[in-house]
C-alpha cells in the first residue's frame, strides 16, 4: 500500500505541475489540492515519525534556524544571479500568480497546508519508506531528494526548480539527521511564509504570470 501512495502521490506532483505550467490552472488550485491530499495519504499507510533522533525542541529550533538561513540564502543568491533574465523572469511570475488572493491567505495556504503535505508525504513518508528499504538513512535521503526534484521539473519555472533541488537537499537533510519530519516542516513552512511575505524579486503590482 505505502508503495503505490509514494507512486500516486509523487505523479499526482507531477501532474498538478503540468496543469499550473501548461494549463494556466491556478497554482493555489492544483497545488492547494495536490499536496495536501499527499500529506493525508502519507498518513493513511502510517503516522510518519517526528523526530526520533533528537528531542522535539531541537528538531523545531534547528528547522526554525534552517528556514531562516534559507530565505537568507535565496535572497543572496537571487541578487547575486540578478543579470540571468530568465530566473528573474520565472521568479516574478511565481509571485504574480499570487494574484487575486490577499497576502495572509496566501500564507496561511502555502505556509500552513501545502508545505507541510509536501513534507510528511516526501519526507515523512518518501524518504523514511526508502532508508528502511534500502537499509540505509544516506542512500533513502539521496533518492527521494532527487525524486522531490524530478516532480517539479513540470513546473518548467527555474525559481521553482532550483527551490526543489536546494530546499529539497535541506530538508532531506534534517530528516536525516533527526529522523523525522519535524524539523523539515518547520523549515519549509518558515522559508516559505518569509518568501511570501519578503518577495526575494518585485513583482509588478496587478501583473499576472
Amino acid at each position: 500500500m505505502a508503495v503505490a501512495v509514494m507512486i500516486g502521490g509523487a505523479l499526482l506532483e507531477v501532474a498538478a505541475w503540468w496543469a499550473v505550467s501548461r494549463k494556466g490552472v491556478s497554482i493555489w488550485v492544483a497545488m492547494g489540492i495536490a499536496l495536501p491530499a499527499m500529506g493525508v495519504a502519507a498518513l493513511a499507510v502510517g503516522e510518519p515519525a517526528l523526530s526520533p533522533a533528537v528531542s522535539a525542541g531541537v528538531a523545531a529550533a534547528a528547522g526554525a534556524g534552517a528556514g531562516v538561513a534559507l530565505y537568507l540564502a535565496t535572497r543572496l543568491f537571487v541578487a547575486a544571479i540578478r543579470p540571468w533574465r530568465a530566473f528573474q523572469r520565472h521568479s516574478v511570475q511565481m509571485y504574480a500568480r499570487q494574484a487575486g488572493l490577499p497576502l495572509a491567505a496566501t500564507i496561511v495556504l502555502a505556509a500552513a497546508v501545502m508545505a507541510p503535505g509536501e513534507e510528511m508525504f516526501w519526507r515523512g513518508l518518501f524518504q523514511a519508506k526508502l532508508s528502511v528499504a534500502l537499509d540505509g538513512r544516506t542512500a533513502g535521503a539521496a533518492i527521494a531528494w532527487g525524486a522531490f526534484a524530478v516532480a517539479n521539473l513540470p513546473s518548467r519555472n527555474l525559481a521553482i526548480i532550483a527551490g526543489a533541488v536546494v530546499g529539497g537537499a535541506v530538508w532531506g537533510a534534517l530528516a536525516w539527521w533527526t529522523g523525522g519530519v519535524l524539523a523539515s516542516i518547520v523549515c519549509h513552512s518558515l522559508w516559505t511564509a518569509l518568501m511570501l511575505a519578503f518577495p526575494v524579486v518585485r513583482a509588478p503590482v496587478g501583473g499576472r504570470a
